[in-house]
């Protein structure tokens, strides 16, 4: 077991958008189940997607996921998924229409976070966010600089 890949070890990978926490200030989060067809979900399993420039959107009464690419499973049949297809997330009601009010009201977005698995399901963390400026990217990468820099010299004092 121990000269196996991560590819090959048979766990299902988590796909995150780590973009999505630089760019904006995350509120809330939910998780929404995905429909999606057979081979996507070997595809996911495997790792082979990406959130990047993926958001949600809601309309007539149902929430999607938009341009989040899901590459194509190589064993697949013929019949292949769009990559960049619109994906139906599954929620309740109650929770859609507290996701839907609270989005309208403070004008917050709704971004994926994260697709993985929950049980041999596939599912996606949503988060409501606002975006931040360019003054608040450069104060948070400025303040990790200087907790690197302090960590480093705390390190370096022990040695």
């Amino acid at each position: 077991m121990a000269g196996k890949k991560k590819s090959e070890s048979g766990e299902p990978r988590q796909i995150l958008n780590r973009r999505a926490r630089y760019d904006y200030e995350i509120s809330d989060s939910y998780e929404a189940g995905i429909a999606l067809v057979g081979s996507e979900v070997k595809s996911i399993f495997l790792g082979h997607a990406h959130l990047n420039d993926s958001y949600c959107r809601i309309s007539n009464g149902e929430m999607f996921l938009i341009n989040m690419d899901v590459e194509p499973y190589a064993n697949a049949s013929t019949d292949a998924h769009g990559r960049r297809r619109d994906r139906k997330l599954l929620l309740h009601r109650k929770e859609l229409n507290l996701i839907d009010r609270r989005s309208m009201e403070k004008g917050l977005a709704l971004i994926p976070l994260r697709v993985y698995f929950n049980h041999g399901k596939v599912k996606v963390e949503i988060g409501l966010g606002k975006g931040k400026s360019k003054y608040d990217k450069r104060d948070k990468i400025a303040a990790d600089e200087t907790r690197r820099e302090a960590d480093r010299v705390r390190k370096g004092d022990r040695s």
